[in-house]
């Protein structure tokens, strides 16, 4: 088959003007770039040929392979040649079209294509479109930088997941030794108090055994003897009749009945799991709070399965979203949407320390104050000497005493916040407001009066009991 030869001006696309790109052909015979006639029948709506209007066929439409192969050839013809100059009109490419973003000639601005276009002069046009590429540039080089800040952070993150893991593997491992070592002396008391009842009440045995073993030799040896006496002659029986008579006449006594000798199972084993159950909770705490450390300002430390707070050199922990870096502080680990609450804070002799309450939503990445308006319900001592409450306008609390403990009443459906001295229940301060939304309690630990000791605040724990319930089933 011989070689389809095309000119210059057939290889030009009658609908963008430039040299075919991808063309297809349409049942009436024309030539469009596909991403143009593509763009054409969108902008139409229809599946028209946008040089006579003929309907095309259902489908997509196919590459003109012939076509394709001399506009690729003619594009690396040219690829060579001198930029500056207009493949088209071969005149200098001194101008730059603003809507088709591409240099033309001075024809091509006089053509069809772009004569209502927007155009400049190369050179204004460059400095303008460097100026608009550097600061895009400028935008992706921030990006870059926010994705490699991104990267790094969460390799941080990634690495304290692992050492948190850790850490919480110790302190369970940890807690279940003191369970373990509990159980274990437990276990040992209680069998040594088997083994204990159980030599005593087998020394009993073995002397009652003892006994009645010399009895039955003695009754043995007397039967022996009465029966060796029946047997003798008349005379010498009845010379001895008086004598036989008294040994036939020995109180023997029978063994009586031994009562509680066998182990006390009931005692042992009744309810023995309850049993150390309920002496466990001598050891067991149990805190109305716990502490989140993920919310945690990174100069505070935990102890006491995250019921106490105190202020310590920096961690290194992950900036993460929970975390609170605009103050010393840490959230409660559970929030509250409804119902009462009470815990205790045992404040200590802290200098400077605010407790209480404060919504999810509080800034935890910039500087706040400590009021309602900011979502924080929280009273404080400051400098050692002086309580507020953290009001809009901050309210000096005159006390009595300086508590060591104070008993903080969420009533979350009132929307009241009450404060009261745990030593003698005299109410500190009341907030009234109306909670829109989850709150958390609040806690931030100051330093002793020596400025140097870290001082904690600890919630206190709850009394523990174990009741037992009767269940009648009928």
């Amino acid at each position: 088959m011989a070689a389809i030869s095309f000119s210059e001006e057939d290889l030009v696309c009658p609908q963008c003007s430039g040299i075919y790109y991808l063309p297809v052909l349409l049942k009436c015979g024309h030539n469009i770039c596909r991403v143009c006639l593509q763009k054409f029948w969108e902008w139409k709506g229809s599946r028209e040929c946008p040089v006579c209007g003929t309907v095309a066929v259902p489908g997509r439409p196919p590459i003109n392979l012939a076509l394709k192969l001399a506009a690729d050839k003619y594009q690396v013809k040219n690829t060579g040649e001198d930029q500056d100059v207009c493949y088209l009109h071969k005149e200098k490419l001194t101008i730059f079209c603003q809507n088709d973003e591409e240099p033309i000639c001075l024809v091509c601005q006089m053509s069809k294509q772009h004569k209502v276009h927007e155009c400049c002069p190369v050179d204004e046009a460059a400095q303008q479109k460097k100026t608009e590429i550097s600061a895009m540039l400028e935008t992706l080089r921030k990006k870059l930088r926010i994705l490699d800040q991104t990267k790094v952070h969460w390799e941080e993150t990634k690495d304290y997941i692992q050492s948190q893991a850790h850490q919480n593997e110790e302190a369970i491992k940890e807690e279940f030794e003191k369970l373990h070592l509990f159980l274990w002396e437990e276990e040992n008391s209680r069998l040594k108090v088997l083994k204990q009842e159980e030599e005593v009440k087998t020394q009993v045995m073995r002397e009652k055994l003892e006994n009645i073993k010399d009895q039955i030799k003695t009754l043995s040896s007397t039967i022996s003897d009465i029966e060796a006496a029946l047997r003798a002659k008349d005379l010498p029986f009845l010379q001895g009749y008086k004598q036989t008579k008294k040994r036939a006449k020995s109180n023997v006594k029978e063994p009586g009945c031994i009562r509680d000798i066998l182990i006390n199972s009931a005692k042992h084993l009744g309810s023995l799991r309850f049993g150390i159950w309920k002496k466990m909770a001598n050891i067991v705490t149990c805190a109305p709070v716990t502490l989140d450390p993920n919310t945690a300002q990174t100069n505070l430390k935990f102890s006491e399965e995250l019921t106490c707070v105190q202020y310590c050199s920096k961690q290194l922990s992950p900036d993460n979203p929970e975390r609170c870096t605009n103050r010393v502080c840490v959230l409660g680990a559970t929030g509250f949407t409804s119902g009462k609450h009470t815990w205790t804070v045992q404040v200590g002799q802290g200098k400077d320390w605010y407790i209480g309450v404060a919504q999810e939503s509080i800034k935890r990445k910039s500087t706040v104050f400590l009021n309602p308006s900011e979502g924080f319900w929280v009273i404080g001592l400051c400098n050692g000497d002086s309580f507020w409450a953290q009001t809009s306008t901050r309210t000096k609390l005159v006390l009595k005493q300086k508590p060591e403990k104070i008993t903080i009443h969420l009533d979350y459906d009132k929307g009241k916040v009450v404060f009261i001295n745990a030593a003698d229940l005299t109410k500190i301060h009341t907030f009234k407001d109306q909670f829109k939304e989850r709150v958390f309690a609040y806690f931030s630990p100051g330093l002793c009066e020596d400025g140097k000791t870290s001082s904690p605040l600890k919630i206190c724990p709850l009394t523990v009991k174990v009741d037992v319930e009767s269940t009648c089933i009928q």
